[in-house]
This record gives structure tokens, sequence and C-alpha cells, in this order.
């Protein structure tokens, strides 16, 4: 009982910086982590100094990014229901709401991992991997990480969202970070030192699996734990299909799945435009994607750890500190996205230099391709704040139509367009350019929103005078 007070007093009384910082500050520093042991994975493979092998991890990187989708459904539309019912004081609605994305998640994750395996080969040659090396490499990783170990990461990545809507941001973080910890740990453990030499590949698959089932046994354990203090529970019950959850569920949670769907389309088409040009240039484009990775996902972290804050003020009507709440935040990625693009334009060479350890073509055209795609990085910041807000306060459709406009409906036409005009970069190009303007969109639909909400209030407040 005095935990639910504390996170009420949270969401409802604490100064609008602080109440950020306790939420958003530890999903940033988790999300980083990921982002870190994601290319600890790279930096040693790299090491070997085989373009091959590690064209086969940047590109299995769509296949993997799928279980986060899986994840963001249930994890970040569940997230905004509960937020809401526990704003609107609907504990078993908030209850019935978690049931329901954990088995859903789980569901759905068996059925994609059963459906990579029976089409294995073509999914690999889908991502870029036709060519024979890149293609056995792929292979290994794909049957170990997302086949064997999927269930582990896209449950660890759902139960950090389950856990955060309750305002236990930092119990969220520490199991997120526990397992990119052990991923950096255990990566050189198994490349080097346990397996046999030529079975790196298979080391950093074992030691990502691994280390995301340990995650996901922490968040088991907290859930264990904190089964007396929590409002939440992950029983199959017949309730959990009923006042309209499953369809709230995907409302806000379906733009999110769509987002990842569709950045993992775009990645697909970008290394499969870019596999044309030779082995060196693809391997170039997958680093530099990896690197501005760090930029997204501390937005992404931001975005998420502020996502039951303004649904919790959004359902109880505290429209105000709702707004601050996502104009502060907003702020605070822009300007967090801003240094990380002058860090990459500055030390471009050097940073993709890190991972591919040969030189050669690979580090020139890599260093080229991030200065690129660098440049989006603020844009997506402010894009990106406007589609959680959306997925917070329950606009699925305004959601949907800025993340299919981000990454899809833009940027996917414009790498072929501008491949023709300007070849090999146009490619690259598209991606910033569909960032410039998705912000632009963003930024007009959420501003009518906010008029609106202002109309809707005042109208309000004059009829209760009257």
């Amino acid at each position: 009982m005095r935990d639910q007070i504390k996170e009420r007093a949270l969401f409802e009384e604490s100064p609008i910086i602080q109440a950020i910082i306790r939420l958003a500050f530890p999903t940033v520093i988790g999300q980083i982590i990921m982002v870190v042991y994601n290319m600890a994975d790279t930096f040693f493979i790299g090491l070997m100094g085989s373009d091959a092998t590690v064209t086969a991890v940047t590109i299995c990187m769509p296949a993997f990014m799928f279980l986060s989708a899986i994840s963001n459904l249930f994890g970040i539309g569940g997230a905004s229901v509960i937020s809401r019912a526990l704003g609107a004081r609907k504990m078993e609605r908030a209850r019935d709401t978690a049931s329901f994305a954990f088995w859903g998640c789980l569901a759905l994750t068996l059925l994609y991992t059963l459906g990579v395996w029976i089409f294995m080969d073509l999914f690999i040659d889908a991502l870029g991997g036709s060519n024979a090396a890149v293609h056995a490499h792929a292979r290994v990783y794909l049957i170990v990480t997302v086949v064997l170990g999927g269930i582990f990461a896209a449950m660890s990545t759902f139960l950090s969202h389950l856990v955060r809507s309750e305002g236990r941001s930092i119990h969220a973080s520490v199991g997120i970070a526990m397992g990119g910890i052990l991923n950096m740990v255990l990566d050189p453990l198994f490349m080097f030192v346990i397996l046999p030499k030529g079975n790196e590949v298979l080391g950093a698959a074992v030691a990502t699996s691994l280390s995301n089932m340990i995650s996901m046994l922490y968040f088991v354990a907290v859930f264990k734990s904190n089964n007396d203090r929590s409002v939440l529970s992950i029983h199959f019950t017949t309730s959990m299909f009923k006042d309209g959850i499953p369809a709230a569920v995907f409302n806000c949670g379906l733009p999110a799945c769509l987002m990842t769907l569709f950045e993992n389309v775009s990645y697909a088409v970008l290394d499969n435009l870019m596999a044309l040009n030779g082995i060196a240039m693809q391997a170039g484009i997958g680093i530099a994607k990896k690197i501005n990775m760090m930029a997204h996902c501390i937005v992404r972290g931001m975005s998420q750890g502020v996502l039951p804050l303004i649904s919790y003020n959004y359902a109880s009507f505290n429209h105000k500190r709702m707004k601050d709440a996502v104009t502060i935040s907003m702020g605070i990625s822009i300007a967090l996205s801003a240094v990380c693009m002058a860090v990459c334009l500055t030390f471009s060479e050097t940073l993709v230099g890190l991972f591919i350890q040969n030189g050669g073509d690979s580090v020139v055209y890599g260093a080229r391709f991030l200065q690129i795609l660098c440049i989006g990085a603020p844009f997506s910041a402010c894009a990106y704040a406007v589609i959680s807000f959306f997925q917070a306060v329950g606009c699925g459709m305004k959601s949907f139509v800025l993340a299919i406009m981000r990454k899809g409906i833009l940027d996917i036409p414009m790498m072929f367009l501008l491949n023709a005009v300007v070849p090999i970069y146009g490619i690259v190009w598209a991606t910033p350019i569909a960032d410039i303007l998705c912000s632009v969109a963003a930024i007009c639909l959420f501003t009518a929103f906010l008029r609106k909400q202002t109309i809707r209030t005042e109208r309000t407040a004059h009829l209760n005078i009257i």
C-alpha cells in the first residue's frame, strides 16, 4: 500500500522535472547499455577482421528487432492502458490488461520463432544475406538468438514495460542493464575462451541469448517479490478478454509494433540495395546504422520512461502536467540527439574503425554513411516523442500514421529515387530526409491536438459555470 501511495505521488505531485528524471533517466541508461552490448557483439566479431562475419551479424538486426516489435505491441500498448487505468482508479482493468499483454506477447513470440525456423534460408536472403559466407554465419546467429533465444529477448523487454507502467522505472532499467552488462562480459568468454576457434559468431549468439534469459528471470523474480504490493497480475483469466481490453492494447501498441516492423523492412531494403554495390559497402552501412542507434535508443528510453506519466495525467484530466511532461521530455531528447549528432559528425571514421579492424574501403564508406545518417537524429527525436505521446493518450491512428510515415511511406520510395540521382549515397540520404519531413508532420498534429484539448477544456469549464 505504501509503495502504491509513493507511485501515485510521483505521477500526481512531484515536480515535473523530478518525475521525468525518476521515470525516464533509468530507462535511458538501460537503453544505452542495451545499445552498447548490441555493439559489443559487433566489436568482438570485428576483431576477426572479416567483412562477411560483420555483415552477417548486422543483417540479422531486423530479425532480432522484430522481437522488439512484438514486445512493443503488448508492452507499450499494455503500459499505456494500465497507466490510464491506474489514473482513473480502475485497478481491475489494470490487472486484466497486464494478464492479456503477458500471454499475448508469449504466444506471438513463439509463433514468430517457429516461422523463422521454418523459413530460415528465405528469411536470411530477404535480409540481404545472399552471399554464401554471410549466409552461413547469419544462419548460426539467427538459430541461437531468435529461434532458441527469442522468447528470452522478447519477454525480458516486455516485462520491463510492464514493470515501468506501475512507476517502477528503476527495476525495469536494472533488468535491461543487467542483460547488457552480462552480454559484454560473456561475449569474449564464449567467443575466444570456451568455444574453439572458428565459432566466434556462435559464441556471440550464445552470450546474447544467455544474458537475455538471465534478464527475463530477474523480472520474474521482481514480480514474485512484489506480488503482494503490485496491482498487476500475469495469471490467465477470461476477464482479460472483456471490457475492450484487447482492442485498447492493440490500439496503442500496434503503432509501436508497426514502427519497429517498418524500421526493419526499411533496414532490409537499405541492406539489399547496398549489397548490390559490394560487401565492403554493406559492412560499412551495417556499422553506421548500429552507431547511429545510440541517439535513437536514448530518445526511445526517454519516450518509454515518460509514457506512464503522460497516460496517468491524461486519464486523471491533469492536462497541464501532461503537456509539461511531453514538451520538457521532448526538449531533452532533441538536445541529447544533437550531442550524438555532433559526436558522429566529428569522429565518424574513428567510431567506425572501432568495429572494422581491417580498415580499407568499408571504414571509409561507413564513416561517410554515418555522417549522413546522424543528421536526422534531432528530427527523429521530435517525431518519436510525438508518436509516443499519441500512444500514451490512446490516439492510435495518429501514432500509426506518423510511424509508417517515418519508416516505410517516405524513406523506402526515396531510397530508390535518390539512388538513381546520387548513386550509393542517395540510398542513405533517404533516412534523414524522411526524419525531417516526419518531424514537421508530427509537430502539426501535436499542436492541433493540444488546441482541441484546450478548446474542449474551456468549453467544459464554461458549462460548469452555467
